[in-house]
């Protein structure tokens, strides 16, 4: 007797296993939940790359058209600091909004010649900044980096470069016009 009523149990297990396997109501929901999740990482991953792509392109953009003050000797001649340059730099890039003050940092240096600041660009380091616009023909280089925060967790294991902050830099070199016959004074800057 106890053999029947187990039988009977089994039975009607496999009887709700069958059924539950000929299901197809919620089949399109549990399909969409196993590719949703990884689709829409893929998505945001995407978006998030675009943002780090344009935000790389605005400082790019920021920094050539304000190193154009520089270049001109309008910095110079009116006395303005490296908070005033930065401040300019941030206004180009504005739809940031208030994070750009915070998140950037600018190297303005001096060299001797064009093939001195193409190695000082490539031992680039951001922990010793510098404000040297310098004078009438002077060869300078300014540097921008710009911490962007990644949200994406796939991003953040391949782009970050510190704190799940990836550093964007735009770097432009040039050498000033001859704007006016006084020489700049001599600033040393930190070495890399």
């Amino acid at each position: 007797m106890a053999h029947v009523a187990r039988l009977k149990r089994v039975s009607r297990r496999a009887s709700l296993l069958a059924r539950f396997a000929r299901a197809r109501r919620g089949a399109v929901t549990v399909e969409f939940a196993f590719v949703s999740i990884p689709f829409l990482l893929l998505v945001f991953a995407i978006i998030e790359l675009g943002l780090v792509f344009l935000v790389s392109l605005t400082l790019e953009n920021a920094v050539i058209d304000v190193g154009r003050t520089i270049r001109t000797g309008e910095v110079q001649t009116a006395g303005r600091t490296a908070a005033t340059f930065k401040t300019a730099v941030c206004t180009e890039m504005s739809w940031l909004g208030s994070a750009c003050d915070a998140a950037l940092s600018l190297d303005v240096r001096t060299f001797s010649g064009f093939s001195a600041s193409g190695t000082a660009l490539s031992a680039a380091k951001p922990n010793t900044p510098c404000w040297d616009p310098g004078g009438p023909g002077s060869i300078v280089m300014i540097r921008a980096y710009y911490n962007w925060p990644l949200v994406t967790p796939l991003l953040q294991t391949g782009l970050q470069t510190s704190n799940g902050k990836r550093m964007l830099t735009a770097a432009t070199a040039f050498a000033n016009e001859p704007y006016s016959d006084t020489p700049a004074a001599a600033v040393t800057c930190p070495t890399n």
